[in-house]
This record gives structure tokens, C-alpha cells and sequence, in this order.
């Protein structure tokens, strides 16, 4: 099964694309996750999209789709595979379709994760996380078991600059105008699940799932 995750900043995509990655034995793709291993192992295409982030510019589509085209070949996703932050729009979306429709692949189910802005406010402004293997925490809702460490490899937990009201704000208003279009664009080729985002992390865990086994 062929999974994309959608959702606005501090919906949770990247903690639940690893528990369904973990439950449903799928391979978890996250765009910047691939930047930094292509760029870290210094492979063509890794070459060309650091030439673009040094100067503060997004990759373009092209070399973000043979980056992800690249990764779905690899052995581990003869199962399937779960993409966490990609495609970000409409074009990028059609571009996937496009690129895989070659490889006589398709998308099967996109699940929008929908989760109220006073919700992501509160998420977003209590965020850390860890320096070395990118896991988030809150201070409230899921604190690390010692403040200022990571549980899993013990690194410096951090916050992200842009992680204030005012940016949020921006954040969420860029989401809505340039990511969520996605959800109709999924949603018109009948491959769209929305799942209630509020709740325990488990809890929408098992939402997903049970929206995805549903379907089939």
C-alpha cells in the first residue's frame, strides 16, 4: 500500500507515519529525511539539491521526485511505503502521480490528519526536539522522562525558532493557502481519509488504521 500523510505543522504526520510504519510493516519516507542522507552521502542528486538549500531556495519538484522515485526502489519498500511531508502541493502531487503511473504505481490512500488551530497553536508552541535524531516531545503532553534529553539516544532537546505565535500563525496561513489544496486534490480522485488529529497519539494511531482497513 502506496500511504501519503497530509496535514498542517504540529498535526503529528511525522510521530504517526512512524507508529504506522512500525504497525502496518511500511516503509516511512520523509522528505527531509532524504535531503540529509542524499546530501550526507554525497550522491548526485544529493549534490543538486544542497546547491539549492545553501542558498535558502526549495529543491525543485524534479529532483525531489527522483529523490523519493529513487528511495521507493529500494528493497524495503517492496511492502509498501508511508510518505511524511511530501508532496507539499498540487503540482508536486501530480508529478508523484505522473512518475509512478510509469512504474505502473499509484498512491492508494492519502489521510489528511485534521486537527484544530487552537490545537496546533498549543502543540507547536510547547515543542521540542532532539538535535541528533529529530524525535519531538511537549512539555506537556509527552515531556521527556529528563528535561532537556532526549529518552531514545540522549541528545540536546531543542526548540525551533520559529516555534512562537506570530510564526505559527504565518506557518498555518502558508499551509492553508499552498498544502491544502492537496486535500482536494485527493479527495476528487477518491483516495481521500480524514482523521480526527485531537486525542492521544495512540488514539489517532488507531483511527488511521482503522480508516485504512475499512477502505479495504
Amino acid at each position: 500500500m502506496y500511504i501519503v500523510l497530509l496535514g498542517a505543522p504540529g498535526a503529528g504526520k511525522g510521530t504517526q507515519a512512524a507508529l504506522l510504519s512500525e504497525k502496518l510493516k511500511l516503509a516511512h519516507i520523509a522528505s527531509g529525511d532524504l535531503f540529509r542522507q542524499a546530501m550526507n552521502s554525497g550522491t548526485a542528486l544529493g549534490i543538486q539539491a544542497k546547491s539549492y538549500m545553501e542558498k535558502g531556495q526549495l529543491v525543485p519538484n524534479e529532483i525531489t521526485i527522483k529523490m523519493v522515485l529513487e528511495r521507493i526502489t529500494a528493497p524495503d519498500c517492496l511492502g509498501g511505503i508511508i510518505l511524511d511531508g511530501f508532496p507539499r502541493n498540487v503540482e508536486q502531487a501530480r508529478a508523484l502521480d505522473d512518475a509512478l503511473k510509469m512504474q505502473e504505481k499509484a498512491i492508494d490512500k492519502a489521510v489528511y490528519i485534521k486537527v484544530s488551530e487552537k490545537e496546533l497553536l498549543k502543540r507547536l508552541t510547547g515543542r521540542w526536539i532532539c538535535r541528533n535524531c529529530q524525535t519531538p516531545y511537549h512539555e506537556v503532553s509527552s515531556p521527556p522522562a529528563i528535561a532537556g534529553k532526549c529518552d531514545k539516544c540522549g541528545g540536546e532537546l531543542y526548540q525551533r525558532a520559529d516555534d512562537n505565535t506570530q510564526t505559527i500563525m504565518k506557518r498555518l496561513k502558508v499551509f492553508f493557502q499552498e498544502t491544502a489544496p492537496l486535500v482536494d486534490y485527493y479527495r476528487k480522485a477518491g483516495k481521500l481519509l480524514e482523521v480526527d488529529g485531537e486525542g492521544s497519539t495512540e488514539e489517532i494511531s488507531r483511527r488511521i488504521i482503522s480508516a485504512l482497513t475499512s477502505e479495504n
